[in-house]
């Protein structure tokens, strides 16, 4: 039996009024259709308007102790809900149910820590400049929000953004990808039950650049948030700023990963390995470059390609698996290409290189060594099971190659020298960089990068901060 998502506007799930046609939904580890997708038309579009506008004004006016008491309530119930909800996950994406009820909490997490911050929107008093005078600044919410998601993390990065928007009193359009959409129904229907008034928060599903159109060039919509590709976000930023919207963007990456001579090659391999193959590489943050110090470069290579080669592929619902499919033929593609590139470059093959069995979008955990700087795969990023290596000797040199891409994302550093770990993490040119672990994020930290890697943050204060407007008041008491 396949599912139907639904569009839900002003507090009711409805079907799409567009073409008619819908949208399918594949299972990436069988390739079956697991469900459809409506699509939203242009009425559709404009009545999730409308409803964002009476739902802001609803929520702008609700006390924060209010919102963060309806927040924290859809938190029990996704929590409660959550095994359900890593199957679905799973189902639709493709990685282990394991690594989906992860995401789901961690999900859960953020929205439970940006509602307390909620409560700490705090404006502040300016000294007086002329007797009789007082200016306060005061905080608001900036108003409706159009927020655009992706499919490699169906529940994290449409709750980041339902966490800052909702917490700051915002209203939120939704737009989740049509390969996963049913994640982001199951965490509506928790805020729904949870007493979320209706028009608060709209979901729209259908034909991507007809929405991002529609909604962006509204003058309802005040704020865009995006997560996806660099390309795409280029295009929907320019469409913000030419209708004067500010914009969160967060792009692609490319991080680099810099393994100095002094660390325990075993220990740093393995867990190299844990992070580089989880959602399947599919993560914008993923360790996707590997620069190793010439000392270790071969065992480390050694240790890191045995590691991979026993990393376990298959279906996300079964047992002891740490690598689900891709999450669609065109990833499959992709990846595909990519090796075909990398070793066409002259590139050295340590393991993996091939699509693993024809049913289902399965590939091999896969390591190049010896890579040419002017691969593809240097200057653009896999986002897939395909890694990269190369030697180095100098530290100017290997930043000076770690920085040599547009990205500017996530980076790592691995090293027990203290100096050296410092001297590299102001090098690298990232918004964030991880020593010795690759954990890049937390509910209480920032989340972006520079470059072209996007604009503005999620997470921690500056997360609630990104959908708040400042106003000065200046009153003559005299």
């Amino acid at each position: 039996m396949t599912m139907q998502a639904l569009l839900f506007i002003d507090g009711q799930w409805r079907e799409g009024r567009g073409t008619g046609e819908t949208i399918k939904v594949i299972n990436p580890a069988t390739e079956a259709v697991v469900g459809t997708v409506t699509r939203a038309s242009a009425g559709d579009l404009d009545d999730a308007l409308a409803a964002a506008a009476r739902g802001f004004a609803i929520w702008s006016e609700t006390p924060a102790h209010k919102r963060t008491g309806i927040l924290r309530d859809a938190c029990t119930l996704m929590r409660e809900r959550a095994d359900e909800i890593a199957k679905i996950l799973s189902r639709e994406q493709g990685k282990p149910v394991p690594e989906a009820r992860g995401e789901i909490l961690t999900s859960v997490e953020n929205l439970e820590w940006m509602a307390e911050e909620a409560t700490r929107a705090y404006g502040r008093f300016l000294p007086a400049r002329a007797d009789g005078v007082g200016q306060t600044v005061r905080r608001y919410p900036i108003g409706p929000v159009a927020a655009f998601t992706p499919w490699n993390f169906p529940a994290l990065t449409p709750l980041r953004k339902m966490a800052g928007s909702l917490a700051s009193g915002c209203s939120l359009i939704l737009k989740p990808a049509e390969e996963t959409p049913f994640t982001a129904i199951e965490l509506v229907k928790a805020f729904a039950d949870a007493g979320l008034p209706a028009g608060v928060l709209n979901l729209v599903l259908g034909d991507p650049p007809m929405i991002s159109e529609h909604l962006i060039s509204s003058p309802v919509i005040r704020k865009v948030t995006f997560t996806g590709s660099t390309r795409v976000g280029k295009m929907l930023a320019a469409k913000a700023a030419a209708n004067a919207k500010r914009s969160t963007m967060e792009l692609g990456g490319h991080a680099p990963v810099i393994v100095c001579d002094d660390v325990d090659v075993e220990a740093a391999a393995k867990m190299a390995v844990s992070f580089k193959f989880r959602n399947a590489g599919q993560v914008c943050t993923s360790p996707t470059r590997f620069f190793v110090q010439s000392g270790i470069y071969e065992p480390f290579i050694e240790a890191f390609a045995a590691a991979a080669a026993d990393v376990k592929v298959g279906p996300g619902d079964q047992a002891d698996v740490a690598m689900g499919p891709l999450a669609n033929s065109r990833q499959l593609a992709s990846i595909e290409q990519f090796v075909a590139d990398t070793a066409g470059s002259g590139a050295r093959l340590v393991t993996g290189g091939n699509r693993i069995g024809n049913q289902g979008y399965f590939y091999q955990p896969t390591v190049f060594a010896d890579v040419p700087d002017a691969a593809r795969i240097m200057q653009e990023e896999p986002f897939g099971p395909v890694v990269p290596f190369q030697s180095f000797d100098d530290f100017d040199d290997v930043l000076t190659r770690a920085n040599n891409t547009p990205f500017g994302l996530a980076g790592y550093v691995m090293t027990r020298s203290l100096l050296r770990s410092e001297e590299l993490s102001d090098g690298i040119e990232a918004g964030m960089v991880v020593v010795n672990h690759f954990s890049v994020s937390t509910p209480y930290s920032p989340f972006g990068g520079v470059k072209e890697s996007g604009d503005g943050l999620e997470g921690g204060i500056e997360g609630l901060e990104a959908y708040l407007v400042s106003k000065t008041i200046t009153t003559r008491y005299a």
